[in-house]
Order: structure tokens, then C-alpha cells, then sequence
């Protein structure tokens, strides 16, 4: 496996709000960000890959943890780098 499918697996934490701020100041909802989601894999790969609203969700919400390949795309949606939208650990989280 190359590395960087390796590193595409790792599962990250969300910053929600981060998400969910750039994502109003666009003044999108979710299926707005699923949209430039999709368009955005398309420019970049010429294939049209998404996420739903729910999934959108929790990551706001819920600051869920995801694969670092699906804040890629998060990323791409809203024009920012991926690690912008990376929580930082908590005290329990570091060990």
C-alpha cells in the first residue's frame, strides 16, 4: 500500500466548528457543501464523489471521527486546506 492510501485511512477528529463556520459564511447548507463536494472531487479526479448531509452532520456537530481521505474532501468543498478543519486533541485524547 502506498503511503499516502496509508495516510488517507488515518482517522482524524473534525473541528465542527470550523467546518460549520466556513461552510456559513459561503451561506450553504449541507446539500450546498455536498454539492461543491462533488464538483470539487470532479475538477480535481474527473470523478463525481460525495458525502451525504448526515455524514456532513456529524461531523459538525459531533466533531465525529473520520477517515483523513473524507476531510480531503470536506476541505475541497470549501476551498481550504484539510488541516483547518483538523481538531486539536484533548487531554485525554494525547494520552
Amino acid at each position: 500500500m502506498p503511503p499516502e492510501a496509508a495516510d488517507d485511512e488515518t482517522p482524524v477528529r473534525t473541528d465542527g466548528l470550523a467546518m460549520r463556520g466556513r461552510r456559513h459564511a459561503r451561506g450553504w447548507s449541507l446539500r450546498d457543501l455536498v454539492e461543491a463536494i462533488g464538483d470539487a472531487s470532479e475538477r480535481e479526479t474527473g470523478l463525481r464523489e460525495t458525502l451525504t448531509p448526515n455524514v456532513l452532520r456529524s461531523m459538525e456537530e459531533r466533531n465525529a471521527r473520520v477517515p483523513f481521505a473524507t476531510l480531503r474532501l470536506v476541505a475541497a468543498g470549501l476551498d481550504c486546506n484539510p488541516v483547518e478543519l483538523v481538531a486539536g486533541e484533548s487531554e485525554e485524547e494525547a494520552g
